[in-house]
């Protein structure tokens, strides 16, 4: 029996897939739900398991854009697994995973080739949008004529090397889910009327607690008393006080939620993710730690689901792990607002009219001034602020150590 293997839909609204990369060849001998692909939707990287055992025949290649529910293998459920052989499909996966990045073919800038022959009208216009003159392209046109092709795959010059060194460039597709991000970023920045506003945060109370209780805590609930889980309580605690803050516009109407989903940005292998902690308004210490943990995890390992990154009312963004002192963060449509997190760095600071060394943190709220005002934007980060530096009193009721056992 020949088992048409189809692509299922990741999720909701994404109507097509790219094959990021297949884990099999063509002719091996496949099991019951091992992973044979690895498909890019715009949202996420996803695994493709085997829906039978079987010899599998690809019909379709690496980089090709398929639509949900399009074959893109057959399985001979009928077929035989070769005996003893080393061979099989299931190895290979092993194997590939272990993989050094497939080398890209580098093209080496050399000194230019001159065309004697013209360009034609078509090859004209796309060589000056490029900038590059036609005497710097080799035409492959009759008499040397340089054609559409030509100008399309020509690349500007680099100058010419004067040292001898090696000048390699390389030329590779983004992912489907990379080319996403980069239509959602330009579309934030062309349709919202986006600004940012900046505050400090003297973050000393929070060190003080951390080294008071991080082992303490790390030992009752498996998991460490880090930074986010503060930052959460804080935007949690902001975005009631603030409500315009955690809404969203969809047209001309204004949605307000009563909850408060929030999306944590981290860095997965495959670019950047951003997963949801729900409820976060329901969330102890522990309850933040362990899902941020959680998350983080599925993200690395490639596992985290549309599901899990889908909605969310705001979102914290931590620049600082990479050392940025200060940005300007780009909201994550449709929300309206975004807080970015940022290093740490001890800065003379002044304490009760005297100057002490301190460690702040830089912190930069970008909203979209459609919905949300001055007043709001700005109460909210210094609502932020009160928080961090006085999280006894306004995150944890004044109970420190009851907040931190639940």
């Amino acid at each position: 029996m020949i088992l048409e293997m189809k692509v299922p839909s990741p999720g909701e609204s994404i109507t097509e897939v790219e094959i990021a990369s297949w884990l099999v060849e063509d002719g091996d001998y496949v099991e019951k739900d091992q992973p044979i692909a690895e498909v890019d939707s715009d949202k996420a990287t996803l695994e493709l398991p085997a829906e039978e055992s079987g010899i599998i025949t690809l019909k379709a290649e690496e980089g090709d854009a398929v639509a949900v529910g399009d074959v893109v293998c057959l399985i001979d459920t009928e077929g035989q697994k070769p005996e003893g052989s080393s061979n099989t499909a299931t190895e290979k996966v092993a194997d590939k995973k272990e993989e050094t990045p497939k080398e890209v073919k580098k093209e080496t800038s050399e000194p230019a080739t001159y065309a004697s022959g013209s360009a034609s009208p078509a090859a004209k216009k796309v060589l000056a949008e490029k900038g590059i003159n036609n005497k710097e392209v080799t035409g492959t046109g009759k008499d040397g004529r340089i054609t559409k092709d030509d100008a399309v795959n020509a690349v500007p010059s680099m100058g010419t090397p004067t040292s001898g060194g090696t000048r390699g460039t390389e030329r590779k597709k983004l992912s489907m889910l990379r080319r996403k991000v980069a239509q959602r970023l330009v579309a934030v920045k062309n349709e919202t009327a986006m600004l940012t506003t900046f505050n400090e945060v003297n973050m000393q109370p929070i060190f003080d607690i951390r080294a008071a209780h991080k082992e303490a805590f790390k030992a009752k609930h498996g998991v460490g008393l880090g930074f986010m889980s503060f930052f959460t309580k804080a935007v949690v605690r902001a975005l009631q006080m603030y409500p315009d803050v955690n809404s969203m516009i969809d047209g001309d109407y204004k949605i307000e939620h009563d909850f408060q989903d929030i999306s944590i940005a981290v860095s997965g292998p495959k670019g950047l993710m951003v997963p949801v902690i729900r409820n976060a308004e329901n969330l102890s210490f522990r309850g933040v730690e362990a899902e941020v943990k959680r998350l983080a995890i599925r993200a690395r390992d490639g596992q985290i689901t549309v599901d899990e990154m889908t909605g969310g009312t705001f979102t914290i963004t931590n620049g600082g792990i990479f050392g940025s002192m200060l940005s300007t963060p780009i909201i994550n449509p449709p929300q309206s607002a975004i807080l970015g997190m940022h290093n740490i760095v001890n800065r003379p600071m002044a304490v009760n009219g005297e100057v002490v060394i301190q460690p702040i943190m830089y912190v930069a709220l970008s909203y979209d001034h459609r919905v949300i005002d001055g007043r709001e934007s700005v109460g909210f980060l210094v609502a932020v602020k009160e928080a961090l530096e006085n999280p006894e009193e306004f995150l944890m009721d004044k109970h420190l150590t009851k907040a931190l056992e639940m």
